[in-house]
């Protein structure tokens, strides 16, 4: 191993220790056999998902400055940075800009692509969705919640669920939580299919508070409770795509190529 080189992998962090196992957790031990070389470092951005941790669990996880300020103790002078954001959204702007602002001028930085950034990407993560899926009836819909942005990135999703029927699933449909497609747009849409079953899968990193609360919690005006009050029956699949396989190796591919333009530069 060059201890003057490292990996970076930045995660928005997930207060559900389960999830974070099977896929933050699970990514760190995949980046370290996959890129022995380089020591691997992790850092998460939400303030308050680490604050829950240290208080609850007294489990401590670095942010941003406090993972730069160890990089640069630790002597670091070659860093690749890769986050496991979906988009090129404001989240991933901020951790650019963070990582900038603490880095010291000597060190050379590259950062990994988030996993939506090309359109091979979505169609690959797309495909692997689908294998993941592929027991479920054309008479049934399958749904998925992603999380959805304010910035125009989020025009992604629509893409996402446009590329799912091209791809031969017109029962397969994509919506977020915080933007759109909303809820209402799915029911819609899920209403011109005759589907009387509806599947719904987070389409996030991990299962977190989005999924076991927003999209299966017992509340009226979660996804769940909404879709059984048009008439459906629902089942809720509580896996994080960072569980996937074939998702991980899209973030170590991504890796992969950033490292080689560290190289040619």
């Amino acid at each position: 191993m060059n201890d003057t080189q490292a990996i970076l992998l930045v995660s928005f962090g997930t207060s559900y220790l389960d999830s974070k196992k099977k896929t933050i957790d699970k990514m760190l031990e995949r980046t370290g056999e996959t890129f022995p070389d380089y020591k691997i470092y992790q850092a998460w951005t939400s303030k308050m998902i680490l604050k829950i941790l240290r208080e609850r669990d007294n489990l401590i996880i670095p942010t941003i400055e406090e993972a730069m300020t160890s990089l640069q103790a630790d002597g670091v002078k070659k860093l690749i940075v890769q986050p496991t954001h979906f988009i090129n959204g404001l989240e991933n702007e901020l951790m650019t800009e963070l990582v900038q602002q603490h880095a010291s001028p000597e060190m050379d930085i590259r950062f990994g692509a988030p996993l939506l950034s090309s359109t091979q990407d979505q169609q690959d993560v797309l495909k692997a969705l689908i294998q993941e899926f592929c027991r479920i009836p054309q008479e049934e819909a399958l749904v998925f919640m992603g999380h959805g942005t304010t910035h125009y990135a989020n025009s992604v999703y629509a893409a996402l669920d446009y590329m799912l029927k091209d791809l031969g699933h017109p029962n397969f449909f994509m919506g977020t939580v915080e933007s759109y497609p909303d809820l209402d747009t799915l029911i819609r849409q899920v209403a011109r299919t005759n589907a009387k079953k509806v599947h719904l899968a987070p389409f996030m990193l991990v299962a977190g508070d989005h999924a076991n609360r927003d999209m299966a919690g017992s509340e009226p005006d979660s996804w769940k409770s909404l879709f059984e009050a048009a008439g459906y029956e629902v089942e809720c699949h509580l896996r994080g795509l960072g569980e996937y396989k074939d998702i991980q190796d899209i973030y170590l591919e991504h890796l992969r190529t950033a490292m080689e333009a560290q190289h040619l530069s």
